[in-house]
């Protein structure tokens, strides 16, 4: 029976950087080159997201419309790669969109990885698979310590076919359908975290206001690594610790343990 891949220890003691070190006040936007630098100047681990390039790539890039964080609009899956570089990131220094193979150089294994792949399917679907593949082989050669994750099951079963021996999760959530584009049906379904063992998951990432919840406890007794997201400020961390095993934060400067 293969021995299922587990979270690297350093992504269990140092808090993860929401969308790397940003600080658009300081010239650090989101998920983006400055960000990353920071983070790891200042030791943290790095959560980023990808996204899927009209052109088949994985780039790092939290939304599916380039209208929040840039001047431009649009769907994001409908440029290229090389276009998404010439548009400058909203608040930064007229750095554009990077690339995830450019990111991976960057870090080099110097501080831990997270990564969640974005929903592609739309509803939490099947409808996935170039992104994870172009993920996949970007983290190939990869030797630093990472881990890949998704609120889409479906996602980390085809990460769990493609790349077997990589650390994956699942970001879970308390699913509230007033606040989620899915059916009540899809987030009754996901609530229940039913698919942790199908996709072979080594940890999950859980909405922080919902740490209580009887099956994320549950999975927390029998061993399962918990993280959560997201942490905004000291109190909340200190309330979060006491049910998780890390945190994903943003907005203030966590401490590293020493």
């Amino acid at each position: 029976m293969r021995q299922l891949a587990t979270l690297p220890d350093d992504l269990l003691r140092l808090p993860v950087a929401h969308r790397a070190l940003h600080d658009r006040s300081d010239g650090r936007p989101e998920n983006s080159r400055a960000a990353i630098r920071a983070a790891i100047a200042a030791g943290y681990a790095i959560e980023i997201d990808l996204q899927l390039t009209a052109d088949g790539q994985a780039v790092v890039f939290h939304d599916y419309d380039l209208k929040r964080l840039t001047a431009e609009t649009g769907a994001v899956r409908k440029r290229t790669a090389a276009e998404l570089e010439q548009i400058p990131l909203t608040g930064g220094d007229g750095e554009g969109i990077p690339g995830f193979d450019e990111v991976l150089a960057l870090v080099a294994g110097q501080v831990p990885l997270l990564v969640e792949i974005k929903d592609q399917d739309g509803a939490m679907g099947p409808d996935v698979g170039p992104l994870e593949a172009a993920a996949a082989a970007a983290l190939a050669g990869y030797d630093g310590p990472v881990a890949v994750m998704s609120f889409n099951p479906h996602s980390m079963a085809e990460m769990a076919r493609l790349a077997p021996d990589l650390p994956r999760g699942l970001v879970t959530s308390a699913y509230d359908p007033s606040k989620w584009p899915l059916s009540p049906e899809v987030c009754d379904h996901l609530r229940r975290i039913p698919d942790f063992d199908r996709v072979e998951a080594a940890f999950i990432s859980h909405e922080a206001a919902d740490l209580g919840r009887a099956r994320v406890r549950a999975l927390h007794g029998e061993g399962v690594p918990v993280l959560c997201w997201t942490i905004r400020s000291l109190a909340a961390e200190a309330a979060a610790r006491k049910l998780a095993d890390n945190i994903t934060f943003e907005g203030y400067l966590a401490a590293i343990p020493g």
